[in-house]
């Protein structure tokens, strides 16, 4: 067009420009006719996981095979689920004639629930690139997104080998030894003088002493607060989804370490329930039930927690209670069905830090208005130390924790209290 308009004004190089017009034409004629007589130009493949891994990369391939006997280029436009966001998604690549492309991308989900994948998309060009032909494949799947199993592969294998210091996860001393009895062996040194087997002794006439193992078969729950105050959101996740994710690692721990595992869920009231067992089909039972945590974030009803964990736990239990405490008002109207909880059970807190906080407490302040807002940050984060404190003065136990060290923190504890015999 401007070539035209240049022409319009210098009519010697309107013949020109007439000229090149045609061989324009010409081209795109032969491009087409490149791209559209090759009935199997271009094939693709989008290959996805059966479930996503809320909160971790996972990685979806693509498979892409050119069938022309030239070099093309392609633009790959793959229709992601509407949750991600993603308007300008697009790859773009050469391919060798006849050849194969193996193309990966991560995704890397904030919600439990079903993602939708639509077509994929892949526009061929040659080396003009005056034509695209576009080859669309996988018209729709539905992949659902539950909570983090990467995370619990992670600690999966660390649980049976008893190897989970790699991951900080600290090594307590034990405190006296367990009743349980495993056998008797050799005295070798270092052993505690006062498990010597005096009759197995006199029997060998070689000091030989009692071994004991940890308490098997105590029943672990994981109670996840679903209420408001669970909504805070950390990194693209809520609180509630790191609670989710905490949960189902725990509860592969506990079921490693030969202990009872299950999980319930409360705000209104009490739902996704798994009594806790040990057996096989346990694990599967508590994904698909933290799967179906839903929630509106209503206020949550601590005395309908503590009516139904009386009524329904008659074995004593350790209780992890996955909640969030602002401030210590906020504490003292739940308290006394926490300590109602603590006298039949082993209660363990377990609320989170407000990490938006410390870039205002560690900021210089330099206006009155950000040293008024320092001040305000500095008392809610003693008023959490406040929190722990008074938790501890009626028997209850606490983590308070940041959210991506929910998990190392909550192993710890539950390794501590098995250490100490203290269920």
């Amino acid at each position: 067009m401007i070539l035209f308009v240049i022409s319009f004004v210098f009519p010697v190089w309107f013949n020109t420009v007439r000229l090149l017009l045609l061989i324009l034409v010409a081209l795109a004629v032969l491009d087409t006719l490149f791209l559209y007589t090759a009935k199997k130009g271009i094939y693709g493949e989008r290959i996805v996981p059966e479930k996503l891994s809320n909160g971790d990369e996972n990685p979806i391939q693509l498979n892409i095979q050119n069938f022309y006997t030239v070099p093309v280029f392609v633009r790959v436009i793959d229709e992601v689920p509407e949750q991600f966001q993603l308007r300008n998604f697009k790859i773009d690549r050469k391919l060798a004639p006849s050849s194969s492309i193996t193309l990966e991308y991560q995704l890397r989900p904030t919600e439990r629930g079903e993602y939708h994948f639509g077509k994929l998309n892949i526009y061929a060009t040659s080396v003009f690139g005056l034509v695209a032909r576009r080859f669309s494949f996988n018209d729709g799947v539905m992949v659902p997104n539950y909570p983090s199993f990467i995370q619990l592969r992670k600690y999966n294998l660390l649980a049976i080998s008893n190897n989970l210091s790699q991951y900080g996860i600290k090594k307590v001393r034990k405190l006296g030894h367990t009743m349980e009895f495993e056998q008797i062996k050799d005295y070798v040194l270092g052993d505690d003088l006062r498990t010597i087997n005096w009759k197995a002794t006199a029997k060998k006439n070689q000091l030989m002493v009692n071994q004991f193992q940890d308490e098997k078969s105590q029943p672990i729950y994981s109670v996840i607060d679903k209420g408001r105050v669970m909504k805070m959101p950390f990194n693209g996740l809520s609180l509630l989804d790191y609670a989710v994710n905490a949960a189902l690692v725990i509860s592969n721990v506990a079921l490693k370490k030969q202990d009872k595992a299950g999980i319930f869920s409360f705000s209104k009231k009490v739902e996704n329930r798994v009594v806790a067992e040990r057996r096989t089909s346990q694990m599967n039972l508590i994904l698909e039930a933290l799967y179906n945590v839903n929630t509106n974030f209503f206020e949550s009803d601590f005395g309908r927690l503590y009516a139904d964990i009386k009524r329904n736990i008659t074995h004593r239990s350790l209780i992890l209670l996955y909640t969030n405490f602002e401030t210590l008002d906020g504490l003292h109207r739940q308290l006394p069905y926490l300590k109602g909880i603590a006298k039949s059970h082993l209660l363990v807190v377990i609320f989170f830090k407000n990490t938006e906080l410390n870039s205002l407490i560690h900021n210089k302040a330099e206006t009155v208005q950000q040293a008024y807002d320092k001040v305000i940050a500095e008392k809610f984060a003693f008023e959490k130390r406040l929190i722990v404190n008074e938790l501890k003065k009626y028997g209850i136990y606490s983590i308070l924790t940041t959210p991506e060290n929910l998990t190392i923190d909550t192993i710890n504890k539950y390794l501590e209290i098995k250490a100490r015999g203290l269920l």
